[in-house]
This record gives structure tokens, C-alpha cells and sequence, in this order.
């Protein structure tokens, strides 16, 4: 598609134009003056209706330009103005005609995207002579909404896209881009709904628990779940009770309670006699969901494992065997539980945490290990609507939005990092209180060029001014052994401050720690910052979170860290961050399983994937082959958009 355009209606003169810019004019050919050197200018002198200026060629060749502006002529030239010495000149006009061919110079030019090798002339020809030979199609959208939005056909919307008029015919919200780009994203959602209905022929197992493990679990705990709780546990269970395969996202925001949701989830399982299992992208985050789910399996009284990449030869043995024969009911464990030799007696249920380290193709791999196993997926990142049915249009989605009754508000605070030493005296004191705290590095090593401090002198400046023994160090190139066990110390409360990079974003649990340090603030995204503020406010002392920032700050950097100070609600702070980063940054393209659009654009036509889904499903649920009209006309769309994977689920025909 074209990315801009350049005006170029016919105008009186160059006097008056807004210079320097492109402009048409027609002209009487004047004077030549021939180059005085090789390669230097040959100027031609040139009069518009009002004024007279020098069209300017270099290295031009004369019998060539004697030829195209003949003296004496009138002709219709058309480029880039600007002022040389306070005279009007015009350097190799983008097109000189006859002013009978002027007809054919379009009024406003689409410019290309090119690669090396293709010029705008040859991109306009190329794509005039595809557009001659496109065909009519059938029209696959529903026919309620074609007249809603009043678009036009497939093929007269392309050749409108192509030739636009002026500059609001570029935008997403021009009516036929936002037709064109609705065609990709109902062919994408057609993809991800023949994925779902495929599923859902797939069988399933039944299983229905009678409660008596879950009734247990809520008895023992302080506090009654939340609303959305309550909610996310009623649909996994009547999901889990139907034929079909459950195929369910449960997102929410940092400290919503998944962790009880997914137990609970994991209960139905074993209470219908069968068995579950939780991965993790990490063997951190595997043993921390194990200490959360310890004390809930004991007063459920099921039995709980954890199998990671760490078990080897008879301790990794013995665990299998008791899998394979049904004694451990609930297994956490890392992408170690994909390994062909773990055989469980009866699957019922997996649950996947931190999806964005999974594409659909994992999870199908997943669901492959217990006949019609039902697959739950976890995310702590709230997301986008628009990006979330871009990436889990397949799935159901249960969203949990409350807080848990007892999580306080976390107070948040921008500081200078001039005020460095400020920050350390504070810390002081806190730690004297028997508080504890994260401060947070962006890089490991010290690097010249990124003037950023790094984690092991951070460490050692804070060690030298609390004390020793009292700070810890986590960092990305430590060998697990040692992560684990400085985690361990501060999990503990023998190290009073851990000093870490991001290694600490998900899913640390250390209800003590109640004070937040991110350094260099200004160089994470929102998303990331708001993961590492959810690490304190867990506990019962107030918590704080203060972001470090370099002064200047940029309108970016401030704009993050302001939406940050004035919300804690992860889905407000992922709008924000979805206007200012986009798409694929927000999810990082290269781990993200999503999709790349051509014309669609996610940021500004988000509204439109909801309706594309909707219309998808509709379309399925009439006609679920697809062999009606419509239902042809959408095969053609999913040929033409190279959706394979949907042609390959269509059950042939």
C-alpha cells in the first residue's frame, strides 16, 4: 500500500507555493546554458505565468534535454522547489509532459515503500497493471455490515486504496483501508475459529468434581475470593465439565489471585480422580508456584511434585513411576514435563503460566500429552483487547480485574537520581526497621558506551553503605544454583535488600519486601514496570515503589512514568503502552505469536478485530464447512490472505 502521497495539482505559478515543496506548474521553455564542467549544473531557464526560475540537471546530457524541453516550448513540469542564492530552482523535475498528456499526471501521486532497485515509476506500473488484471470476488463479509459501514467491494476498495486523493486517504480510518484491513483480520480470526471449532469436535474427557477438595482449601483460607474469582473458577469448572476440550485464557493483573484460580482449577481435577499439571516458563517461577501451592495442597491434602531440567537419575526416576501410577496428583514443573519419558496415569488439566514464552504451537504440543486434556493459559501481562483476540482469538477468556481484599495501594514516587544518596539513607532506616527491598538495574555490565550502572557496582556501593551481609545479587549470567539460593537468603529475610535485574519480573513472592527501587526507570517499558512494582504490596506494611529516573526526561520517558505514578490498573497501563510503543513492541515480535499485518493496523483499528471475530464465529456456526455462498467467498479470502493453516483445518471438500 502506498505509505504517503505528494500533491501535485496544477498551479499558476511557484510564486506564492510553500517552498521548499513539490509543485506543477506549466511553463515556457527559455535559454539553455550547458554545464561549464563535467558533471556541473546545466541550467534551464523557465517562465510560469507569473514569474521566471531554472530547472537544474546534473550531469545532464544536452541532446537528451534539447529533445524533452525543446526552447520556445510550453510543457508541464512538476518537483521539488526550493531557493538557491533567493532564486527559485527546480533539480530534476519528477515528470515533464506535453500539456495535452497533463491529463495523465495524477493529481495526487501514492508513494511506495521501495528496496534497492525499484523506483516509484516502476512500483506505480507494476501495480496499475495488477490492478487491471484483479478479478471480481464474492463478497465474504456479512452484508449487515457492509451497508453499516457503506464499503465498497473487495476489488473496488483495492483500487481506491491505491489511488488516493489526498492525505486522510492514507489514514486507517479512510473507508477503504479500514475494508482491506478488516478483510486480513476476518481471515485471521477465520483461522483461529476453525482452530476452535476443530478443537471443540476434538473429544474432550468429562470431568466433574464433587468439591469436597475445593470446600477444604476455601475453609482454611483468612479471606473469601474476589468476585472475578469467584467468576474465573465457575467457568474453568463448567468448562471442564463439558465434552469439548477447554481451551481458556485466564488473564489478570499483577497480585489478582490466579495463583488460587489455577489451584482450584487443578482441585476439579483430582477430585474427578484424575491429575494436573503447572508449567512455567522458569525453574524460579516453577518452585515459587510450588511454595504457593504447598500450604493449599496440604489443606486439601493432595499430593504435590515439582519436576524440572534439576531431577536427574533414581530422584527423577522415582518421581515418574509415581506419575505414571497416578500417586502425585498435582506436578509443577518447567518445559521439562514435555519430555517424551514423563507419562502421566490420567491428565485432566494443563495449565501454562506467562504465555508469551508459549505460541500455539506449544500449547497444542501440550494438550497432546493427555487425550483431550483441557488447557488453561495464565498471563500476569494484562493486555490489550484488540491484541489479546490477535493472539488468543482461539481461546475463551476469563479476566480477573479485582484486587484481593487486603492488597494496599502502592504508593509510587519519581525522584531524580541526583538525590541517590537521599535514596540510600532512606533505606537505612528501613532496613533498621526490619523492612526489606528490591532495587532494581537495567544492565549487567558496565558498558562505556551505556553510561548505566550496573548491578554488581550498584551491589557494591549498597554493601559498602548498609553493611555486609545485608545486601544480596541476582542477576541474568548466574548459574541457577547460585539465583536460587541468594532468592532463597532474601525469601529468608537474611539479606535485607536484593540487588537484581529483571530476572525478578515475574512472579516473585516475598510478602516482607515492601519497598521497590528501579533504577534508570526511564529505560523499561510500562508493562515491565508495572510487573516489577506488583512485586511489593504483598505484605502488610505500607509498600513503595520509587523510580529512578536520569534527568533530562524525554516526552516519552515522562509519559510512562506518570501514567505509572497516577494508576495501578495493568489494563489502563497496557492502552497506554499500546498508543505509544505498538503492536509488536509491546509484546516483543520475535516471542509474541502474533500475527503481522499488511493493512490492518492494530493501534488505530483495534475495534474492528472484535467485530471480525464475532463475524467469523457467526459465519462458522451457520456454515461450518464452508461450503455455502458465503462460506466459498471466505475459502477464496483465506487462499488470498495465506491463511494454509485454516485451509488445512477446513475438513476437505
Amino acid at each position: 500500500m502506498p505509505h504517503s502521497g505528494i500533491d501535485r495539482r496544477l498551479r499558476d505559478s511557484v510564486q506564492g507555493a510553500e517552498l521548499p515543496g513539490v509543485v506543477t506548474v506549466e511553463v515556457r521553455v527559455g535559454k539553455h546554458r550547458p554545464a561549464a564542467r563535467r558533471g556541473g549544473p546545466y541550467r534551464i531557464h523557465v517562465e510560469d505565468a507569473q514569474t521566471d526560475f531554472t530547472v537544474v540537471y546534473f550531469h545532464g546530457r544536452g541532446d537528451y534535454l534539447a529533445r524533452v524541453l525543446p526552447e520556445g516550448s510550453r510543457r508541464v513540469i512538476s518537483g521539488r522547489v526550493e531557493l538557491f542564492d533567493g532564486m527559485a530552482q527546480m533539480v530534476h523535475p519528477d515528470h515533464v509532459l506535453a500539456p495535452e498528456e497533463a491529463e495523465s499526471l495524477p493529481q495526487y501521486e501514492p508513494v511506495y515503500p521501495l528496496t534497492a532497485g525499484v523506483t516509484q515509476k516502476i512500483m506505480t506500473r507494476a501495480v496499475s497493471d495488477a490492478l487491471a488484471r484483479a478479478p471480481e470476488l464474492p463478497e465474504w463479509i456479512d452484508p449487515g455490515q457492509v451497508a453499516q459501514e457503506g464499503w465498497a467491494d473487495w476489488r473496488a476498495a483495492l483500487a481506491a486504496a491505491h489511488a488516493p486523493h489526498h492525505a486522510d486517504d492514507l489514514s486507517p480510518h479512510a473507508p477503504e483501508r479500514k475494508r482491506l484491513a478488516y478483510d486480513e483480520l476476518m481471515a485471521h480470526q477465520l483461522t483461529l475459529a476453525l482452530a476452535r471449532a476443530k478443537r471443540r469436535k476434538g473429544k474432550g474427557r468429562v470431568t466433574e468434581g464433587d468439591g469436597h477438595l475445593r470446600r477444604r482449601v476455601l475453609g482454611a483460607l483468612p479471606y473469601r475470593p474476589t468476585g472475578a474469582q469467584a467468576r474465573a473458577m465457575e467457568e474453568i469448572a463448567a468448562d471442564m465439565g463439558r465434552e469439548t476440550r477447554m481451551n481458556r485464557l485466564l488473564q489478570g493483573d499483577v497480585g489478582a489471585g490466579k495463583t488460587l484460580v489455577a489451584f482450584m482449577a487443578l482441585l476439579v481435577a483430582a477430585e474427578a480422580g484424575g491429575q494436573g499439571v503447572m508449567m512455567a516458563p522458569t525453574e524460579i517461577l516453577a518452585r515459587q508456584h510450588l511454595e504457593g501451592l504447598q500450604p493449599l495442597a496440604e489443606s486439601a491434602g493432595v499430593v504435590l511434585e515439582i519436576l524440572t531440567g534439576r531431577d536427574k537419575g533414581a530422584e527423577r526416576r522415582a518421581k515418574l513411576e509415581a506419575l505414571a501410577r497416578g500417586d502425585i496428583q498435582v506436578l509443577v514443573g518447567t518445559h521439562a514435563v514435555f519430555q517424551d519419558d514423563v507419562v502421566f496415569a490420567d491428565l485432566r488439566l494443563a495449565i501454562v503460566d506467562e504465555q508469551h514464552r508459549f505460541g500455539v504451537r506449544q500449547r497444542l504440543e501440550l494438550g497432546r500429552k493427555g487425550q483431550g486434556a483441557d488447557v488453561l493459559v495464565m498471563t500476569a501481562t494484562p493486555i490489550p483487547r484488540s491484541l489479546a483476540l490477535a493472539q488468543y482469538g482461539d481461546m475463551d477468556v476469563s479476566v480477573l480485574d479485582e484486587k484481593p481484599p487486603g492488597r494496599k495501594p502502592i504508593r509510587t514516587a519519581l525522584l531524580s537520581s541526583e538525590k541517590m544518596d537521599e535514596v540510600v539513607e532512606h533505606l537505612r532506616k528501613a532496613v533498621a526497621e526490619g523492612r526489606q527491598a528490591y532495587w532494581v538495574c537495567p544492565l549487567v555490565e558496565e558498558s562505556e558506551s551505556l553510561d548505566l550502572t550496573a548491578a554488581d557496582a550498584r551491589f557494591r556501593h549498597l554493601r559498602a553503605a548498609l553493611g555486609e551481609g545485608v545486601v544480596g545479587l541476582v542477576h541474568g549470567q548466574m548459574p541457577p544454583a547460585e539465583k536460587d539460593a541468594a532468592m532463597a537468603r532474601f525469601v529468608a529475610g537474611e539479606t535485607k535488600v536484593l540487588v537484581a535485574t529483571t530476572v525478578i519480573e515475574v512472579g516473585v513472592n516475598v510478602p516482607n519486601a515492601s519497598i521497590m527501587v528501579i533504577e534508570r526507570a526511564e529505560w523499561f517499558g510500562l508493562a515491565q514496570l508495572h510487573q516489577l512494582r506488583g512485586r511489593v504490596g504483598r505484605g502488610e506494611a505500607a509498600s513503595t515503589c520509587l523510580l529512578l529516573y536520569q534527568p533530562p526526561l524525554n516526552e516519552s520517558g515522562l509519559k510512562r512514568l506518570t501514567t505509572l505514578r497516577e494508576t495501578e490498573d495493568g489494563f489502563r497501563i497496557a492502552e497506554v503502552d499500546l498508543e505509544m510503543r505498538g503492536a509488536g513492541d509491546l509484546i516483543g515480535t520475535a516471542q509474541s505469536g502474533l500475527p503481522v499485518f499488511r493493512v490492518a493496523d492494530l493501534e488505530h483499528q483495534a475495534g474492528l478485530m472484535a467485530v471480525a471475530q464475532s463475524d467469523a464465529r457467526r459465519l462458522l456456526a451457520e456454515d461450518p464447512d464452508l461450503t455455502g455462498e458465503r462460506g466459498q467467498a471466505a475459502r477464496l479470502l483465506l487462499w488470498l490472505m495465506r491463511q494454509d493453516e485454516a485451509i488445512r483445518l477446513i475438513s476437505v471438500g
